[in-house]
């Protein structure tokens, strides 16, 4: 059902969007790997593309710019864009026993800005840039990414703020473009994910990013019934998502 399809992947170089880009190309999709390390990105690309076809861009998802930079070149190699995935964010980690982020009292408005425009802004440009190139085909499905962070200890503001944010995002510009046939829907990995980066210890402790299964995959076959909706990955099939503090 998805192959040939064009699915752009953000902060796709390793982690959960190299995982989803694993698994849209086992559909024979084509997949796109727009990452800020180009050197990931290119080496994630080269792995898929024994599978599929496959292209690395660099992209700064807190810049307009790039982003429409990077829709540009996939709409010129490509010509279309059937899933996008807004992937890319800056996340805690706090279940990997490392260092909590600061408390609001405490934080420089520089991080609170890094983490606002990498999480909240990259979702809405990358979503704001695909949407033209869906609409003209009245088809394509957005997922945006959720996540969990607990109220105490505190730490998880700044990062609950965008992943709340984003998922009201989804909610209303599901509704925008429903007319359009464009299915906007949020995906919640629901427990916390070791991924290479994680320490020796959270490696052995926590899953890996295989526990999402082929979630991505599903997500982009979702109906417009189920736009607007927060899924979750469970026991091989989506399940619906509730708002979580943990």
């Amino acid at each position: 059902m998805l192959q040939g399809k064009v699915v752009v992947i953000t902060g796709s170089g390793q982690g959960i969007g190299k995982h989803a880009a694993k698994t849209f190309a086992q559909q024979k999709a084509k997949v796109v790997i727009a990452d800020f390390n180009l050197d990931l990105a290119k080496k994630t690309a080269a792995e898929i593309s024994e599978v599929t076809e496959s292209l690395a861009i660099h992209t700064d998802v807190r810049s307009e710019d790039s982003v429409k930079k990077m829709i540009d070149e996939v709409i010129r190699r490509f010509g279309q864009i059937d899933v996008m995935m807004n992937n890319a964010a800056i996340v805690p980690h706090f279940a990997w026993n490392i260092p909590r982020w600061p408390l609001i009292a405490d934080m420089p408005v520089e991080f609170w800005d890094r983490v606002i425009h990498t999480n909240l802004y990259g979702t809405f440009f990358g979503t704001k840039h695909a949407l033209p190139h869906m609409m003209k085909r009245k088809s394509g499905h957005i997922i945006n990414l959720y996540g969990g962070g607990g109220v105490r200890p505190g730490g998880a503001a700044t990062y609950m703020v965008t992943k709340d944010g984003i998922r009201t995002f989804t909610r209303y510009v599901a509704e925008e473009v429903r007319d359009a046939n464009i299915c906007v829907i949020t995906f919640s990995p629901r427990v916390p994910i070791a991924t290479e980066t994680a320490p020796e210890e959270a490696l052995r402790r926590l899953p890996g990013p295989e526990i999402l299964g082929p979630g991505f995959v599903l997500c982009a076959q979702l109906s417009m019934a189920q736009s607007g909706k927060c899924f979750a990955y469970e026991n091989g099939k989506l399940v619906d998502e509730l708002p979580r503090e943990g």
